[in-house]
């Protein structure tokens, strides 16, 4: 079983208080809390092994290459990548699924075809395939969500052999919907499609299997599974890597260049001009081994167990609405839900006076909320190192703020 308590002594900013209040940190879905083995590694790149890689001919360039290329092995490991070259290192989520949209999708979406989302994706996963379908005459349609926010089997058959990509995210991060992700894929190829999968609010808390999966790119962002911020991942299956072209131009990314052309290195290294993020690499590939030692089957026990708690407390509360599925095995770490009579961001407000902090408006779900009729949803989100102990503050925090808006 998974400590919760033991776990905070690993995060140092959880000692710290806001308004003369212990902190209690629920906007995991945002960002995670950094643990101090994460720090660390930092602090040792940057003060023992500091140099650029893949260039250097010293004892410090071979070290950060190491570092930096057995970083790219940790990540493969993590997804159960067939070969490290799947690994390309970019900013984060958003820039991953760029990458994909231009590189990928220039060369193989025609006028036409459709691109396949679901209703509640995260403008990441949203405004890239708009711009695409634009570029190239295509289409993007969507999914239907059902009445908790989830995706109906029933809805595959819409696919035919004109839906040339289907991009799903895998845990909604404004819902906390977890969307059957293989069996998408399956119906998707089937038709002939090929699979993104927006991982952003899946890696830190599921146990994530690309090969299970059955997905053909997949992305996430390092800083919300404890990593540091500026790093995320693209996997790609290396057949599609290598009949990319690239994203961006300029150093690292080439083979030969004449005065006259350029040839393109082979992936993963087609796709990562310029330095890379080199330390926070390093940093990212350390939250993951931490996350690893304590198992992601535990992390995700711990947390299912923290979202059954707070759906019960939070269905208990006079106006309050919660959205996302009830099943708790379609239910990530997310809990959203808005309160009669007062706006999510002045709710936020006043959780914030007590110490808790939490995301509130239309998490960048702007269609999703739309449909619902809704300007947003307060959002709380839970990770390891959050207890049973906190939900109970925060539903007490709703208390006060029926006072403060007599409500009460």
């Amino acid at each position: 079983m998974l400590d919760p308590t033991r776990i905070r002594a690993d995060f140092p900013i959880l000692t710290r208080t806001v308004y003369g209040k212990p902190l209690v940190y629920l906007d995991n879905a945002a960002t995670a809390q950094k643990p101090r083995v994460v720090l660390e590694a930092l602090s040792e790149f940057y003060t023992r092994h500091n140099a650029n890689v893949h260039r250097g001919v010293h004892a410090l360039g071979d070290e950060a290459t190491e570092l930096f290329e057995e970083a790219r092995r940790t990540v493969a490991g993590f997804l159960n990548a067939r070969d490290p070259r799947e690994v390309v290192f970019v900013r984060n989520t958003t820039e991953a699924i760029n990458l994909v949209a231009f590189a990928w999708g220039m060369k193989a979406v025609g006028a036409g075809d459709e691109i396949w989302t679901s209703a509640i994706e995260h403008h990441s996963n949203y405004v890239p395939w708009l711009r695409l379908a634009a570029a190239r005459g295509a289409r993007v349609r969507q999914f239907p969500m059902d009445a908790e926010q989830a995706l109906p089997l029933t809805a595959l058959d819409q696919l035919t052999p004109r839906a040339r990509l289907v991009a799903l995210v895998h845990v909604s991060n404004a819902f906390g919907t977890v969307h059957p992700v293989a069996e998408v894929a399956a119906a998707a190829h089937a038709v002939g499609a090929t699979v993104l999968i927006d991982g952003a609010q899946s890696a830190p808390h599921l146990p994530v299997d690309v090969q299970a999966l059955g997905c053909d790119f997949f992305a996430f962002s390092g800083h919300k599974l404890g990593g540091p911020m500026g790093i995320g991942v693209l996997w790609g299956r290396l057949e599609l890597l290598e009949a990319m072209d690239p994203f961006l131009s300029g150093g690292s990314m080439i083979d030969t260049v004449t005065y006259e052309e350029a040839t393109w290195a082979p992936p993963p290294y087609r796709f990562e001009a310029g330095t890379p993020n080199v330390a926070d690499a390093v940093g990212l590939a350390a939250a993951i081994r931490y996350l690893e030692a304590i198992g992601r089957e535990a992390i995700r026990t711990h947390e299912r167990d923290l979202v059954v708690y707070g759906l019960e407390r939070l269905a208990a509360e006079p106006g309050i609405h919660v959205f996302g599925p009830r099943d708790p095995d379609r239910h990530g770490g997310i809990l959203s839900f808005t309160m009669d009579g007062v706006h999510p961001h002045d709710l936020a407000t006043i959780l914030d006076q007590e110490g808790i902090a939490i995301r509130a408006g239309h998490h960048c779900c702007q269609p999703a909320m739309r449909a619902l009729g809704l300007s947003g949803t307060a959002r709380a989100s839970v990770f390891l190192y959050n207890t049973r102990e906190e939900i109970d503050q925060l539903v007490a925090a709703l208390a006060r703020a029926r006072e403060v808006f007599a409500l009460a």
